[in-house]
């Protein structure tokens, strides 16, 4: 039977959070999914309290709106990472080596997955995968410059 565990530590603002579920591929997935999901979820709530404060008044539907769009997004955005971060480490071990180029894999096939699976059109699923691909790569390299 798949075991899982969890394991967490704070050391001044980085927080860092592991889960064992048992397989690397899936703990990289969990992890981008988490992470990246969490974001998403503060911004949008973060974007929401500027306006309801901006409005000047607070009420319960738009705190039920807050929660829903907290939860579209980090389920989205945490969607895209996970996708991410399970391929480039799936290309990583295909290719037996970790360099910029599994970033760009990673990063055109989840452009390309996540678009295809919005029901674009071809040329929209095309633009998407070198999108993603460019994005990724461009941050593999600003990684490598720190």
């Amino acid at each position: 039977m798949p075991r899982s565990r969890y394991a967490g530590s704070i050391s001044g603002p980085k927080v860092d959070v592991a889960i064992d579920m048992g397989n690397p591929l899936l703990n990289v997935t969990v992890d981008g999914f988490l992470k990246i999901g969490t974001v998403a979820a503060t911004r949008a709530a973060a974007e929401d309290a500027y306006f309801i404060v901006k409005k000047g008044s607070f009420s319960s539907h738009s705190f039920e709106d807050t929660l829903k769009k907290m939860c579209k997004e980090g389920a989205y955005w945490g969607t895209v990472a996970g996708v991410y971060a399970g391929v480039e480490y799936g290309v990583e071990r295909i290719r037996g080596t970790r360099d910029w180029k599994n970033a760009m894999i990673g990063g055109a096939l989840t452009g390309l997955t996540i678009s295809a699976a919005s029901n674009n059109n071809r040329d929209r699923v095309v633009l998407d995968a070198i999108t993603g691909g460019a994005i990724a790569t461009a941050a593999e390299f600003l990684n490598c410059l720190t």
